[in-house]
């Protein structure tokens, strides 16, 4: 029996599954990510605790699966984008990882979009430039750390670090690196006249060579695997940037569908052959398939959302339910279920970690009344949720030709039918999820299978593995009343836009 192996290294959890021939998930293992968050808008985490929680949960796969580790045909991980993750030329960590979530550089992309800098970027990477990403993280370091920024060797994203503990091997894979706007995505390689527009030319010297996705790039080294539970010498392929990974997973190899990632980020996309060239979506960049480019709107306001809420207004509800043996997530659905669309309730803001309308916008519940228990609470996160997903669809939709037949949904909220089908309702299209629960990591499994040669191509390896679900169906009683919601939420935005500079100001003094 042969199977692949898919490490996912979220802005949240770490996980390893093993995978069949046929994408039957065997085994998973996972275990929550530590973040650091020393000031207001930093999130970090320790990157030797990060490559020790890739070895702990990919061994535990290996234990729970019951095979033999030289059946592993191959490795692939995933990861988050955007971030940082740099290597010293001392041959450790320069400092922390960045983790996405991360809104310390909010002013340069400010400082960027009103002197023109951005839009001459974007003529080159084709893409707006947002806080969490290395370009703006760097020119952060460059003025606030300067001896670890002269300390770079390696400027790495997540999965690319991990992959270089696994191998030994420093590369950059394009997905990744194409969503950083460190690359022109003209010619599919680095730029230095893009780095010089942000100040951080000298470090053209610190980024990996370039490559594929499905290439296979290094082996597992014996200390490696020692640590994973592993045989020396497992192929590893490039991986991918966890957004590209998950469509993969959930069967996006063509342009009919769209693709909804409700994890701790808001990611919408869809493949098409052209860049989008207007300014009109936030992101382009290289997908896993290569005659693809993926098309983008994102931001850090999803069910991380919800998981602080659970954290934060739940505990002895989580007590509670474990000590029973049940799911808090099948509670907090239950919760969520017993409000009915038609109520008010709070509007929501999701954006405890960051934004899509403002770069100093914060979480908050707008309209509550003394009638308005925790359950109702929660219903208003699942919605803000739903309507700030529905924001960037929204602006998706207007650089398409053609509707799509469906949205595939893959992160944590695709295991909530309640969540599921408000979805459904708010966009008013047909869903489909896929049967394996961590999509990311069969992506990977997914790139294996063909890099290896098991399957022809990408195609083909997603055709045999991707288990696509029956369409949940939106009901079209509900559109009119999530449609006055929808408009509420947007109005409520409006009104506090003046609000959050002051807020920041605030925070800052």
């Amino acid at each position: 029996m042969k199977y692949y192996l898919g490490l996912d290294n979220g802005g949240t959890t770490t996980k390893a599954a093993l995978f069949d021939m046929r994408g039957r998930q065997i085994a998973v293992a996972s275990m929550n990510t530590a973040s650091i968050t020393p000031k207001p808008g930093f999130v970090e985490r320790d990157m030797e605790e990060m490559w020790q929680a890739n070895c702990a949960v990919t061994r535990q796969a290996v234990e729970k699966a019951g095979i033999d580790a030289g059946d592993i045909a191959g490795l692939g991980i995933c990861g988050h984008g955007k971030g940082l993750y740099l290597w010293g030329k001392d041959g450790r960590p320069a400092r922390n990882g960045i983790i996405s979530t991360d809104n310390r550089a909010y002013a340069y992309p400010v400082k960027w979009q009103a002197d023109g800098t951005e839009e001459k970027a974007f003529a080159l990477s084709c893409q707006h430039v947002m806080a969490c990403q290395p370009v703006a993280l760097l020119a952060w370091l460059k003025e606030h750390e300067p001896e670890a920024y002269a300390n770079i060797g390696w400027v790495f994203e997540a999965k690319d670090y991990v992959r270089f503990r696994m191998t030994g091997k420093a590369l950059a894979e394009y997905t990744d690196y194409s969503g950083a706007n460190l690359l022109n995505l003209h010619t599919r390689s680095y730029d230095p006249e893009l780095l010089k527009l942000f100040g951080i030319g000298e470090i053209i010297d610190a980024l990996p060579p370039l490559c594929e996705a499905t290439q296979i790039c290094g082996a597992v080294t014996a200390e490696a695997a020692a640590l994973c539970g592993l045989r020396e010498g497992t192929p590893v392929i490039g991986g991918m940037f966890d957004i590209d990974a998950c469509a993969l997973g959930v069967g996006i190899v063509d342009e009919q569908r769209l693709c909804m990632i409700a994890g701790t980020w808001s990611i919408n996309e869809y493949i098409r052959k052209s860049p989008v060239l207007d300014g009109s979506v936030r992101m382009n960049s290289l997908f896993a398939l290569p005659e693809y480019y993926l098309i983008e709107e994102s931001s850090p306001t999803s069910a991380g959302n919800n998981a602080w809420f659970m954290k934060q207004l739940l505990p002895e509800l989580i007590e509670r339910e474990k000590a029973a043996g049940r799911s808090i997530y099948d509670k907090m659905n239950e919760w969520v279920e017993a409000i009915p669309p038609e109520e008010f309730v709070p509007v929501f803001l999701p954006f405890l970690m960051a934004s899509n309308v403002h770069p100093n916008a914060k979480s908050c519940f707008v309209g509550m009344s003394v009638n308005h228990t925790r359950k109702h609470l929660l219903r208003s996160v699942y919605e803000g949720i739903a309507f700030c997903h529905k924001m960037h669809i929204d602006r998706l939709l207007k650089s398409r030709e053609t509707k799509p037949l469906s949205v595939r949904l893959a992160g944590g909220a695709a295991n909530s039918a309640v969540w599921t089908q408000m979805f459904a309702d708010i966009l008013q299209l047909p869903v489909e999820t896929v049967s394996a629960g961590e999509t990311g990591a069969l992506g990977c499994a997914i790139a294996v299978a063909a890099a290896v040669g098991d399957y022809a191509d990408l195609n083909d390896a997603a055709a045999h593995m991707c288990e696509v679900s029956p369409a949940v169906l939106p009901d079209g009683a509900k559109a009119e009343i999530y449609a006055k919601k929808y408009a509420l939420y947007k109005k409520t935005i409006e009104a506090l836009d003046g609000l959050w500079d002051d807020m920041q100001a605030l925070i800052e003094s």
